[in-house]
């Protein structure tokens, strides 16, 4: 019965420290995506290297965690949240048996536990952004709680939290339902081929069969990666909104498809909709593979399996 107690207490506190050090590893590079997306003046004619080599120059190296204070605070509950419902949601699924396979299950277990996670944390998202987008020398916000604040008085209260939250849960559907679902089939078609190849037994049951860590790496790389390019576009959409009131051409950006258009009409493809994706793909694969394989190993060091 121990190993049962305080179970949800120990999967929140994997799905915490997973995100957390997924996340620190590829600050840099998430600042530096928020800027190249949202076309900050500073930095607008440069690509992703020169961006990356600009802000330390400009800024300082500490120039590249802008706004992972905000970004620990969110992630740590965004990740707990995220893989406690993924379970809650699973067993909801499957007992109401709706005739579907079990990679339907996980998929729409995904997308819901994405969902609610993003819906529980979006205020820290946004002041993250806002902090991420600020150049040294133009500060408008002075740290996570003046930036909640200038927004809740500026913004039209608790609503002015949300601005970009529609986008964000239709990418994430895709996003999170993806990430599962092939993160899921990989792992269970890689085990069924070649167990031996790839899998190995779990340090805390040696009956269930887990991937090897460097193929958990590749399988959660592969994850990301599809499910990344899928709602990329809806990311930029997300971040234009967001910094809405910090951003010149805010009044043309108040809803999704409006957002879209002008990023397209503006900017075209890619130097619009998918303006930061090389990034996207750099940063993603260490990111999702740090925290699928600190999850893997927090659960086996927890008891969770």
């Amino acid at each position: 019965a121990a190993r049962r107690d305080f179970y949800w207490l120990r999967s929140f506190i994997a799905g915490g420290v997973a995100g957390c050090c997924a996340k620190t590893t590829t600050a840099p590079l998430d600042r530096v995506k928020i800027l190249l997306q949202a076309h900050n003046h500073h930095y607008k004619h440069l690509g992703v290297f020169s961006t990356l080599c600009a802000v330390p120059k400009k800024e300082g190296y500490l120039g590249l965690y802008k706004g992972n204070g905000a970004m620990m605070i969110r992630i740590f509950p965004y990740g707990a949240i995220q893989f406690m419902a993924f379970d809650q949601y699973k067993k909801v699924v499957i007992k109401k048996q709706l005739g579907i396979s079990g990679h339907v299950h996980r998929l729409m277990a995904g997308s819901m536990a994405g969902i609610t996670a993003v819906i529980c944390t979006y205020p820290l998202d946004m002041v993250r952004v806002r902090l991420a987008f600020q150049v040294k020398g133009e500060h408008k916000y002075m740290g996570i709680i003046h930036a909640f604040k200038m927004i809740y008085t500026k913004e039209g209260g608790f609503s002015g939290f949300y601005r970009g939250l529609m986008p964000t849960v239709v990418g994430m559907a895709p996003y999170a339902g993806f990430s599962f679902f092939t993160f899921g089939t990989l792992k269970s078609i890689g085990l069924a081929q070649a167990p031996n190849l790839l899998g190995r037994p779990s340090l805390d049951n040696p009956d269930v069969l887990v991937l090897k860590t460097h193929v958990n790496l590749l399988c959660g790389g592969i994850a990301g990666a599809i499910a990344q390019t899928i709602s990329y576009p809806l990311d930029v959409t997300r971040r234009r909104m967001q910094l809405g009131a910090v951003l010149p051409d805010s009044e043309k950006c108040l809803t999704m498809v409006q957002t879209l258009k002008y990023v397209y009409q503006q900017h075209g493809i890619r130097r619009g909709l998918y303006r930061g994706l090389s990034l996207n793909y750099i940063r993603c694969i260490p990111s999702q593979a740090v925290a699928f394989t600190t999850y893997e190993l927090m659960k086996q060091f927890l008891y969770l399996n």
